[in-house]
C-alpha cells in the first residue's frame, strides 16, 4: 500500500517523548506557557545544524591540538637533543685536549729520561775502564782480573741517574778458556772484599759475609732448568762470560745461591743474543726479556748491554772489549713519576721493531704468535703505573688519538748485525682510557636538557591548561547538543533526521531568509507555515508505494490495567515494547508509532526493501512468542494473570 510519512505524522506519533524532552532538556522554558513554544523553536533550529558544525569543528580543533603538540614535541627534541649534543662535544673536546698534553708530557719525560739513561750507562763504563787502566798502569793488573773498587757505590749512584727505581746491575768479565781455573781463585779471593763493601755500604742485614760467600758457586757456572736449577760447571771450549759483580747485592732472583760465576751465555738465550751483538758493533744494544723475581714469578722488563773498555778512550780504533755492564730494569719503575697527582687513566703501549728473545721455559706454554709479539701495555695513573699485560691491550675506539714517538733508537745499522739478530727501535704509543674520558663526563649535558625539557613541558602546560578550559566551555556547548540529538534522533528517522540537517545546513551557507517569512515558507497557512518556521525548512513528505504495517494490541489489557497500579502498567508497556523493538531492528522494521496498548510499524521504510512484506511477517510471529516469554516472566512482579494477556496482530499491505 502507498504510505505517505512526513513530519506532521512523526510529531503526533511522538507527542508524549517531546513532553518528556521539554520537562528534561536544560533549554525547558522557565517563563511559563508564554515561553514554551519560543524555547522549542530555539533548541530545534540549533540542534538541527549544531551536530553537523561541531563534528567539524572538533575535527578541526583535533588536528590543530595535535599540531601544536607535534610542534611543540619536535621542537623540544631537537632543541634538548642539540643542546646535549653541543655539551657532549665539548666536553670531548676538552678530553682529547687535555690527553694530548698528557700524553705530549708522558712522551717528553719519558725520551728525556732515556737519553739520561744511557748517557749515565755509558759514563758508568767510561769510568770503570778508566779505573781499570789506571790500577793497570799502577799495580800491573789487567782484566779479567780486575775489582772495581767501591763498587756498590758507583752502582748506586748510576742506578739513580737512570731515573729508574731498583734496577739489577752487573758486570761480567770476559774469561778466555785458558784463564778459567786463574779466574776461579780470583774470585775466591776477591770475593769477600766487595761483598763487605757492598754490605756496609748497602745496609745489607739478611746475611753475612761469610754466609754469602758459602753460598757462591765457586766455579763457572749456569743452572740447569733439566736438572732443578741445579749449578752445572761450563764445560764448552772458547771464553765465557761470568759475572763478577752485582747490585744490590743479595741471592740471585730467588734462588738461595749468589749470581758471582753464572755464564750469562749459557744462562740466557736473550742476554747471550745482546752480548753478540755488543761483541759486533762494540755499540750498547737492548732488547726486551723476562725479568726473573722467583723460582715462578717472572715479569716483562729490559736488559740493557754496555760495552766496557780496556782504556778510558771508548772511541779509539784500537779499542777492545773486556768486560760487558748489563743492567735490568721494570718498565714498570721507568713509568712511574712520569705525571702528577690527578693525571690518571692513560695506557702506554711499548712497541719492540723486534721479536722478543725467550728462553725454553718462558716460552714452552706460548704460541709462535704469541712469542714473535714484543708489546707490553702499562696504565700510568699519576705517579703509578700498572702492568696491564704483554699485548696491545688499548681500547680500540681511541686508535685515532694516539700519540707515537719513538722513544729509543740506538742508531745501530742492521747490516753490521749477524744474520737473524736485531737491535730494536723502541716506540711509545700512548692512548687514553675509559677512565681519563670519564673524568670529563659531567652533568651538563644532563643538565641543560632538563632545562630545555622543563622550559618546553612548561609551554605544554600553559597549552594544555588553556586548551582545557576551551575545550570544557565547547563540552558543555557539545552536550546539550548531543542530547538535542539523541531527542531528535528518537522523534524522527534517521534518513528524514539527516535530511533536515542537510537542508539547515543549506540554509545557513546560502542565508535564505524567505523560509522564515511570517506567510510561511510556500504561502501555506499560519499553522503548517509556523512549524516550517521551527524547522527552518520546508515540511519533508515523502511517498513509499510498497510497505506493510503491522498493528499489534494487547487483548485484555483494558481490564488488566484497571486493576494494577501506575508503575506496574508502565512496567508492562516498557517491557513489552523494549521486546518488540529490538525485534523490530533485528528485522529491519521501522516501529511508527504506541498509542496505549496498540504497537504500529511498518517495513520498507524508510528504506525501500522489495522483501517488506516477509520481514513484516516474521516481525509479526516474533512478536507474538516474545509475548508469551515476557508476560510469563512478568507474572511473578505483576500478578498470576499477566500471562492471561495475549497479542492480537494485523498485517496491512
Amino acid at each position: 500500500m502507498p504510505y505517505y510519512s512526513s513530519r506532521e505524522d512523526d510529531e503526533r506519533s511522538t507527542a508524549s517523548k517531546k513532553s518528556q524532552f521539554t520537562q528534561q532538556s536544560s533549554h525547558s522554558s522557565s517563563g511559563g506557557a508564554s515561553g514554551s513554544q519560543s524555547g522549542l523553536d530555539t533548541i530545534q533550529q540549533k540542534t538541527y545544524i549544531r551536530p553537523i558544525i561541531g563534528t567539524r569543528e572538533d575535527a578541526n580543533v583535533l588536528r590543530a591540538r595535535a599540531l601544536v603538540a607535534l610542534i611543540l614535541l619536535l621542537a623540544a627534541t631537537g632543541v634538548a637533543t642539540a643542546a646535549n649534543l653541543l655539551v657532549k662535544q665539548q666536553e670531548r673536546k676538552d678530553f682529547e685536549n687535555q690527553f694530548v698534553a698528557y700524553a705530549t708530557e708522558i712522551v717528553t719525560v719519558s725520551r728525556s729520561k732515556a737519553s739520561q739513561f744511557f748517557d749515565a750507562l755509558d759514563s758508568f763504563a767510561s769510568s770503570i775502564g778508566a779505573q781499570a787502566a789506571a790500577e793497570h798502569a799502577f799495580r800491573n793488573t789487567s782484566w779479567p782480573f780486575y775489582r772495581i773498587p767501591e763498587w756498590s757505590v758507583q752502582a748506586k749512584k748510576l742506578a739513580q741517574l737512570t731515573g729508574v727505581d731498583d734496577p739489577i746491575v752487573a758486570v761480567a768479565h770476559i774469561v778466555q778458556e785458558d784463564e778459567r781455573d786463574q779466574w776461579n781463585s780470583f774470585t775466591a779471593q776477591q770475593n769477600p772484599i766487595w761483598y763487605q763493601e757492598s754490605i756496609e755500604h748497602e745496609g745489607y742485614t739478611e746475611f753475612t759475609t761469610e754466609e754469602l760467600v758459602q753460598k757462591t758457586i765457586p766455579f763457572v757456572h749456569f743452572y740447569d732448568p733439566e736438572n732443578g736449577y741445579q749449578p752445572t760447571p761450563v764445560r764448552r771450549p772458547g771464553e765465557v762470560y761470568p759475572y763478577f759483580q752485582a747490585y744490590p747485592i743479595g741471592l740471585n732472583s730467588g734462588i738461595p745461591v749468589m749470581s758471582t760465576n753464572i755464564d750469562i751465555l749459557v744462562s740466557s738465550k736473550q742476554t747471550e743474543e745482546l752480548y753478540r751483538i755488543t761483541k759486533r758493533t762494540q755499540r750498547p744494544t737492548i732488547g726486551f726479556t723476562q725479568i726473573r723475581i722467583d723460582r715462578e714469578t717472572v715479569i716483562p722488563g729490559s736488559q740493557i748491554v754496555q760495552p766496557i773498555y780496556d782504556g778510558a778512550d771508548t772511541e779509539a780504533e784500537d779499542r777492545k772489549i773486556v768486560a760487558i755492564s748489563g743492567i735490568r730494569l721494570h718498565w714498570l719503575d721507568y713509568f712511574k713519576n712520569l705525571l702528577a697527582d690527578g693525571e690518571e687513566g692513560l695506557v702506554v703501549v711499548l712497541e719492540s721493531a723486534c721479536p722478543r728473545l725467550r728462553g725454553k721455559r718462558a716460552t714452552q706454554n706460548l704460541t709462535e704468535a704469541e712469542s714473535e709479539r714484543n708489546i707490553i701495555t702499562y696504565q700510568v695513573d699519576g705517579p703509578t703505573a700498572v702492568l696491564l699485560g704483554e699485548d696491545d691491550l688499548h681500547d680500540p675506539k681511541y686508535d685515532a688519538l694516539v700519540v707515537s714517538e719513538t722513544f729509543v733508537d740506538l742508531g745501530i745499522d742492521q747490516s753490521q748485525l749477524p744474520e737473524g739478530s736485531c737491535v730494536p727501535v723502541l716506540t711509545l704509543h700512548v692512548y687514553p682510557s675509559a677512565e681519563l674520558e670519564d673524568a670529563f663526563q659531567t652533568d651538563n649535558s644532563t643538565i641543560y636538557t632538563v632545562v630545555v625539557v622543563a622550559i618546553f613541558a612548561f609551554t605544554t602546560l600553559v597549552f594544555l591548561l588553556y586548551d582545557f578550559f576551551v575545550g570544557k566551555r565547547q563540552r558543555t556547548v557539545m552536550d546539550r547538543i548531543a542530547k538535542q540529538d539523541r531527542i531528535v534522533s528518537d522523534v524522527f528517522p534517521t534518513a528524514i533526521r539527516d535530511r533536515l540537517y542537510e537542508n539547515q545546513a543549506k540554509n545557513m551557507v546560502t542565508g535564505d531568509a524567505d523560509m522564515l517569512d511570517d506567510d510561511g515558507p510556500f504561502g501555506l497557512d499560519e499553522t503548517i507555515a509556523s512549524r516550517g518556521k521551527s524547522m527552518g525548512t520546508a515540511p519533508l513528505a515523502d511517498l513509499f508505494p510498497s510497505v506493510t504495517v503491522v498493528f499489534a494490541d494487547l487483548v485484555g489489557f483494558t481490564a488488566w490495567s484497571s486493576a494494577r497500579e501506575p508503575h506496574q502498567v508502565f512496567i508492562l508497556l516498557e517491557t513489552i515494547y523494549g521486546a518488540f523493538d529490538k525485534l523490530a531492528y533485528r528485522h529491519s522494521v521501522f516501529k511508527v508509532e504506541t498509542v496505549g496498548d496498540c504497537y504500529v510499524a511498518a517495513a520498507g521504510l524508510p528504506e525501500p526493501t522489495d522483501d517488506h512484506a516477509v520481514l513484516a511477517c516474521r516481525f509479526a510471529r516474533d512478536c507474538l512468542k516474545k509475548m508469551k516469554d515476557v508476560t510469563l516472566k512478568l507474572e511473578v512482579s505483576l500478578g498470576p494473570d499477566t500471562s492471561d494477556l495475549d497479542l492480537r496482530t494485523g498485517i496491512h499491505r
